[in-house]
């Protein structure tokens, strides 16, 4: 990415205001705003394929990740030229598609990025996910739930990807054709959920009050929906470690890797080695699923 010369940078013919280049974004890991928007512009090619022509939420720290924080969902005035907006139910989202916007957006210290799970302008769900949320703020047992609950879908016949979410939990993501709606996927979904729960009743819940869960991993179904919001693959996360929202290989799960395990100082390398292994998967045969469940 080009050095910021008086305050700008130019990106793809774009020139970018730049503020406080030095300012501590995450002071424990010594990323300051420069070193982000250097991480930003690498994680680009990848992050931007799950944002592209979906609403967006993004999470802003403008003291960095120890200062207070504010979800923005309404696209900020004045906007430049290169920001892509939709209206939808009295909000005017971002719909973020250059390498441009997303540095833009970086430069406001917008840390995390939460598209919707649908494109703009449509209802039907871009992919089919499984949210595994601790109960706890430290839980040893995700990867071998996680492992559960990619068995069981691949004895349905689906090859999924997980990712963490780059805080606590993880997300099981699987590819799917257009055509399919939340409600055929969210039977799936709480048809998986249940079996998972009978068959390892310590592990699982069901149960949506967090105060009511104890010790076990939600199962969440529910959070797959119009109007819900996904931390996006490849996201940053506004946490201590920098941590980075990362899809795994179910050889990483099984060795019990952890969501610290990957963030903005070693997300290139990864990135390099293993590209995205959410695009590498193909779309996966839910209509039979679907169909047996009726």
């Amino acid at each position: 990415m080009p050095v910021a010369v008086k305050g700008s940078i130019t990106i793809e013919g774009q020139a970018i205001s730049i503020t406080n280049p030095d300012k501590p974004l995450w002071p424990e890991q010594g990323i300051t705003k420069r070193v982000y928007l250097e991480k930003l512009a690498a994680l680009s090619p990848y992050l931007l394929r799950y944002l592209k022509d979906r609403l967006l939420t993004v999470i802003r720290y403008p003291h960095g990740v120890s200062g207070k924080s504010f979800y923005q969902k309404n696209a900020p005035e004045p906007l430049p030229p290169y920001i892509r907006t939709v209206m939808h139910e009295g909000i005017n989202y971002i719909t973020l598609d250059s390498l441009p916007g997303l540095l833009w957006l970086g430069n406001m210290a917008a840390l995390e990025f939460h598209p919707s799970l649908h494109y703009a302008g449509s209802s039907l769900p871009c992919e089919w996910m499984i949210d595994l949320d601790p109960s706890r703020k430290v839980e040893p047992r995700i990867m071998e739930a996680t492992a559960i609950v990619g068995e069981v879908l691949k004895s349905l016949g689906l090859a999924s990807v997980p990712k963490t979410s780059g805080a606590t939990g993880v997300q099981v993501i699987v590819p799917i054709r257009s055509g399919n709606t939340f409600d055929q996927l969210r039977k799936v979904g709480h048809f998986v959920g249940r079996y998972v729960t009978e068959k390892h009743p310590e592990l699982f819940t069901l149960e949506r009050l967090k105060k009511q869960r104890g010790d076990k991993i939600y199962f969440d179904y529910l959070q797959h929906y119009g109007g819900k919001t996904l931390a996006a693959p490849y996201t940053p996360r506004a946490r201590p470690l920098a941590t980075v929202s990362t899809p795994l290989t179910w050889d990483e799960v099984a060795s019990n890797v952890s969501p610290e395990d990957y963030h903005l100082l070693n997300i290139e390398e990864r990135l390099r080695s293993v590209g995205d292994l959410i695009a590498k998967l193909p779309p996966q045969p839910v209509e039979q699923v679907i169909a047996g469940l009726r």
